[in-house]
C-alpha cells in the first residue's frame, strides 16, 4: 500500500504559476505510475496529468498540456505539479493518484485500484 499527501495548494491570481507536491511513503514509490485528477465543485473528477512508473515518459489532458508539467523524483518519493497561466476554469481541489506499473496514459482511466490522497485546493481568482 501507499499513503499520499498533498501541499502547496492555494489562491493565486489569473495567468500565476503554482506548484503541488504528492509525498508518498513506502518503499516501492519507484514501482507506481502517478496522476493528477482534479475536481471541480459540480463536476466530476477530471484527469489532468500521468506519469509512467518506468521510463519518467508523461501525457496530459488537452486542457493543461503546454502550461502544466508533472514530475517526479524517486529517492524523495514524491510527485509534482507545476502550473503555469493559472485560469479560473483550473479552480479545483487538485488530487494525487498511485498505481502500481502503469504508464502515463492508463493513468489517465481511474480505476478502483489507485490509491488517492486528500486532496488541496486550488483557487483561481482575482
Amino acid at each position: 500500500q501507499v499513503q499520499l499527501v498533498e501541499s502547496g495548494g492555494g489562491l493565486v491570481q489569473p495567468g500565476g504559476s503554482l506548484r503541488l507536491s504528492c509525498a508518498a511513503s513506502g518503499r516501492t514509490f519507484s514501482t507506481y505510475g502517478m496522476g493528477w485528477f482534479r475536481q471541480a465543485p459540480g463536476k466530476e473528477r477530471e484527469f489532468a496529468a500521468g506519469i509512467s512508473w518506468s521510463s519518467g515518459s508523461t501525457y496530459y489532458a488537452d486542457s493543461v498540456r503546454g502550461r502544466f508539467t508533472i514530475s517526479r523524483d524517486n529517492a524523495k518519493n514524491t510527485v509534482y505539479l507545476q502550473m503555469n497561466s493559472l485560469k479560473p476554469e483550473d479552480t479545483a481541489v487538485y488530487y494525487c493518484a498511485a498505481d502500481r506499473f502503469r504508464t502515463a496514459q492508463e493513468m489517465s482511466v481511474m480505476t478502483s485500484h489507485y490509491y488517492w490522497g486528500q486532496g488541496t485546493q486550488v483557487t483561481v481568482s482575482s
